[in-house]
């Protein structure tokens, strides 16, 4: 039998500058300049060798700086081509000039000046500045750093650390200077060349009216909720169970369609009827277009949507063949044609019910008013949205679906709907209306859920002639029905404050992970974040095809 002998003393001497070599070639991913301090002390204590200590700290930090490079040329662009993002690829491409052209310099600048290199080398992967370049510049700023690093520390000692965050402490300070220098004179040149006080006045309003806040602005307190409870209901995706009927729980990559189908089937009198398009070409599908709407006897105007949809992306209501064909053309999406429920009111009905629980209840509803603006005989469609005391806020949506009409002149008394999709984002105004609840109108869309299987939670966007006939449960048409990721759209009343928003969305969030976690208690297992993240980026590409919304 073979023992295992233990290593002599003589024998670990021996490997032990191998040890500390990779032991600083790994430190390099964590902390760079650390580890070629640490490096260079051990040099001046005589116990490591210069071509161990330099090779290691060298080929860290190049192979370190490649990784950022990769990170972004593989991954962040791949991601980009395939987001909605896309439609900037013009701008994309004017940067990768000008980034080919001045590529070097900046790359070896961005060594010397703090924080300056991460921004920069993932700005050279996105931007496709050619592998080898990269490779010889940075490798050569990474041989000058790490050279001079090690020198310094072998000669000064630990006195480096010090100096270096020094350094660094007053090299952010002039990079902030700098960048608030650069945008105060890209602002200015802005405001002598091409200023306008309109655009200007929108934009500073956009701001101190929460309700048009940028989701990054708006959403991390909810965000930051949401990782709250994942944590204590242990569960990241926990709100995929609430809807089991539903793919991913109404979260992302659901189909309009399959719900819609089913409360055709069963509710048939309170919805408003579809059917997806089919078809491989433009052709095809408008074959198919025309043959449903003879069958099912839909006339036109009628609306066509994506099957795969959120926050009212690529709505439009179509009034005749040329609109559909361009619709047709511009994606291949899967697409639904659905009958136009006159309405001429709309509103978002949020609705829950916990499994087991014999009775839902109406959590908030949302009264929708679509905006227009009247002509005056003397003023274009343009003026008027920006004279308007709050259409200015969304001009540039609205203008956006006019296209040349923005210059049209409207005749005095005549009015122009600026937004045909009830959503926020598009532009329409959200009012709360639990004004309109009543016992009658929560008895019949508690009936109409408990037929649809699998549904516990989200909101019906319904249209109605009469408000009396809404609160008594009758003669509505349910648009569509969203799942776990729809809002209590209520919170988008001006009148709100933004804490009261904030406390609504967190009790809703509150309601998806309790009816969740019930679901996952019964069986229904949550969706992986893998799937989940695929679904999303798949879909993300299919939304940069469409058109702008109504």
């Amino acid at each position: 039998m073979l023992e295992t002998l233990p290593m002599s003393p003589a024998g670990a001497t021996e490997w032990l500058p191998l040890w500390q070599a990779a032991g600083f070639f790994i430190a390099t991913f964590i902390l760079e300049d650390a580890a070629a301090i640490g490096a260079g002390l051990l040099l001046a204590a005589g116990q490591i060798s210069w071509p161990a200590a330099f090779t290691a700290c060298f080929l860290g930090i190049w192979l370190g700086d490649v990784g950022l490079y990769s990170l972004a040329r593989f991954a962040g662009r791949a991601w980009f081509e395939r987001s909605s993002l896309k439609k900037s690829s013009t701008k994309v491409a004017r940067s990768e000039k000008w980034f080919g052209e001045r590529g070097a310099l900046i790359l070896i600048f961005s060594r010397a000046v703090p924080g300056a290199r991460l921004p920069t080398y993932l700005a050279a992967g996105f931007l496709r500045v050619p592998l080898p370049r990269f490779l010889f510049v940075t490798g050569v700023a990474a041989f000058g750093w790490t050279f001079i690093i090690l020198l310094l520390a072998q000669t000064f000692g630990a006195q480096v650390a010090r100096w270096l965050s020094h350094y660094k402490s007053a090299g952010f300070i002039l990079l902030g200077a700098g960048i608030i220098l650069l945008a105060t004179f890209q602002l200015a040149r802005r405001a002598f060349t091409n200023f306008d006080s309109r655009i200007f006045s929108a934009w500073i309003g956009r701001w101190t009216h929460w309700e048009f806040w940028p989701m990054w602005l708006f959403y991390p307190p909810v965000a930051i909720y949401y990782l709250w409870l994942a944590i204590k209901c242990r569960g990241a995706l926990l709100p995929t169970a609430a809807n089991p009927g539903i793919f991913s729980g109404g979260m992302v990559g659901e189909s309009k369609m399959q719900t819609l189908r089913e409360l055709m089937q069963t509710s048939p009198q309170f919805t408003a009827e579809a059917e997806l398009i089919v078809g491989a070409t433009t052709e095809e599908r408008l074959v198919s277009l025309r043959e449903t709407c003879a069958r099912r006897r839909i006339f036109y105007p009628f609306i066509l949507k994506p099957d795969l949809g959120q926050r009212g992306a690529g709505i439009k209501l179509i009034r005749d063949e040329s609109q559909a064909l361009a619709y047709l053309q511009q994606t291949s999406a899967a697409l639904l044609v659905q009958r136009y429920a006159d309405g001429p009111h709309e509103a978002g009905i949020f609705y829950y019910r916990f499994p087991g629980e014999p009775r839902g209840r109406i959590f908030s509803i949302t009264e929708k008013i679509f905006p227009v603006i009247i002509g005056d005989g003397k003023s274009t469609m343009a003026e008027l949205v920006w004279n308007d005391a709050r259409a200015r806020f969304m001009a540039e949506k609205y203008l956006q679906r006019f296209g040349a009409r923005q210059n049209e002149v409207l005749a005095e008394g005549k009015t122009q709907s600026l937004v045909q999709a009830g959503n926020h984002a598009q532009g329409c105004i959200f009012r709360d209306g639990m004004r309109l609840n009543s016992p009658a109108l929560e008895s019949c869309i508690d009936e109409i859920s408990k037929k649809v299987s699998g549904f516990f939670i989200g909101r019906y966007d319904i249209r109605f002639a009469s408000e009396a006939d809404l609160r008594a449960g009758k003669k509505f048409s349910i648009i569509e029905l969203n799942g776990a990721a729809a809002e209590a759209t209520s919170i988008y009343d001006a009148r709100n404050s933004l804490w009261s928003a904030y406390r609504t969305l967190f009790r809703q969030w509150d309601l998806v992970f309790a009816i969740g976690a019930e679901n996952r208690r019964r069986g229904c297992a949550p969706m992986k974040i893998s799937d989940c993240w695929c679904v999303w980026r798949n879909y993300s590409a299919l939304a940069a095809t469409y058109p702008a919304a109504d």
